[in-house]
């Protein structure tokens, strides 16, 4: 029986010794690659239609390559496809199966491309839609934010600086914080569509083709916009993997600052928010523990997606343009950053949907801290005819005051006021109402209740 010629990697005839075992171990990316099947198979069918579109294969060739491929992805689908680590990675294999699918004429497959403007093609394909797939999972954050957020317009609280009490806010104003965060996180992700939208097909290993392709074809069959400009710097760019791990990066951040402040809230010192049983964990020699393990898993994943894009940044900063082999890392680090983050995002969306506000307890914290004492200042500006920094220091010196009685402000006297501040009259109690403290922040972007409710309904129009 005659060995098969093509059960051996591309490049046999002119590498005549087999590759050592450990080159053959850290050389192959198959078990990484292959999520790019999908992708590394509808390039090959678009570029071998354009094959035959310019006159460079013929149409029996061509319908036997597709045939293959189609044939290909439903044993994928199936789990009936052999991945094998000597053909190195994704686009060989299925090359290798293609011949021995159709034979000979699988060879034709690879006429006027390489595997560097394939893999890139592959890779810019995946990251669009995984782009895509993370901007969908971020809506699902803000929609539980905006929901619960309804539910708590006039859910008082402490906003804190320093973390320390700053002035009251509402509970829906401090959480829609977030959902700014989280909608310029889908910016930022939707900006990288444009440096995801120029295709690379064609450009073959770094100087272009001698064979008369239709690039304007591939591109819009593809999903491109258009073809990339330069050759050698397609070939070497990896700016949209960076572009894509600093937005996951980003993203991240903000997952991590909810959870941390989720977690405060959550501890015993200030029992603002509780959280189902559904998402905490218990002690194994203290029963009595409901701990927010979920919540410390996103705070502590933010530091594995800035490791991932600093590796990335650190591979390119020194290298030469064209390929080379640093570069086969890009996809095992981009396809971790974005399995943490896809993971991330649900696991806040859980926690988010089994979180309950204690509004007592946060109440009973507005209360504390004099958080009224910039209203009493603004007051005194508009009523009476006082520069800030004068209305700043007779507050203080009343603050100082109540704190000296071992008061809070809403439990003074006009009476004790009046000796602070002789112009003061009754009407200035109401400035130390809680309430009234949030509804008078009507400047856009404020905190009042009016505010909040037409931002949600804002938000919920963006979601459209």
């Amino acid at each position: 029986m005659t060995k098969n010629k093509n059960n051996q990697t591309i490049w046999n005839t002119r590498i005549k010794k087999n590759v050592s075992t450990l080159f053959q171990k850290v050389g192959n990316s198959i078990d990484i690659d292959k999520k790019l099947y999908k992708e590394d198979i509808e390039g090959s069918i678009v570029h071998t239609e354009m094959l035959f579109r310019q006159k460079i294969i013929s149409f029996k060739i061509k319908n036997k390559i597709i045939y293959g491929l189609n044939k290909i992805e439903k044993e994928i689908l199936k789990n009936k496809f052999e991945y094998n680590k000597k053909y190195e990675d994704i686009h060989m294999n299925i090359e290798k199966r293609l011949f021995q699918i159709i034979g000979e004429e699988a060879g034709y497959v690879h006429t006027a491309r390489s595997r560097n403007d394939q893999v890139i093609t592959d890779f810019k394909m995946w990251i669009r839609s995984a782009t895509k797939e993370v901007n969908k999972n971020l809506d699902n954050i803000i929609k539980t934010i905006l929901k619960i957020s309804e539910k708590n317009i006039y859910t008082i609280m402490p906003g804190f600086t320093h973390l320390k009490n700053a002035q009251a806010v509402s509970f829906a104003h401090y959480l829609m914080a977030y959902v700014e965060m989280f909608n310029r996180d889908k910016q930022r992700f939707f900006n990288n569509l444009e440096s995801l939208s120029e295709n690379p097909l064609g450009v073959a290993a770094l100087t272009g083709t001698s064979f008369n392709i239709d690039r304007n074809f591939t591109t819009k069959n593809l999903g491109f916009k258009k073809p990339t400009n330069n050759s050698i710097d397609t070939v070497a760019d990896r700016d949209f993997v960076l572009d894509f791990l600093y937005s996951v990066s980003v993203c991240s951040m903000h997952i991590s600052r909810i959870a941390e402040e989720l977690i405060i809230w959550n501890s015993d010192g200030f029992n603002l928010i509780n959280l189902s049983d559904k998402v905490v964990t218990g002690s194994s020699i203290m029963p009595q523990k409901k701990n927010p393990d979920l919540l410390e898993f996103l705070r502590g994943k933010t530091g594995s997606t800035y490791g991932n894009l600093f590796s990335m940044l650190t591979i390119l900063k020194g290298l030469p343009i064209s390929y080379f082999k640093d570069l086969q890392d890009d996809k095992e680090i981009v396809f971790k950053s974005n399995e943490t983050l896809g993971n991330c995002i649900l696991i806040l969306n859980e926690v988010l949907k089994n979180l309950n506000p204690n509004k007592q307890k946060m109440l009973n914290l507005a209360n504390t801290g004099y958080i009224t004492a910039t209203d009493l200042a603004d007051y005194l500006v508009k009523n009476h005819s006082m520069s800030f920094r004068k209305a700043y220091k007779i507050t203080a010196s009343v603050v100082n005051y109540a704190e000296k009685k071992k008061k809070k402000l809403n439990e003074l006297s006009i009476d004790e006021l009046k000796s602070i501040e002789s112009k003061l009259t009754i009407e200035v109690l109401k400035i130390f109402d809680l309430k009234n403290s949030v509804n008078s922040k009507k400047s856009y972007g404020g905190t009042s209740f009016d505010n909040i409710k037409k931002m949600i309904i804002n938000y919920k129009k963006n979601l459209k």
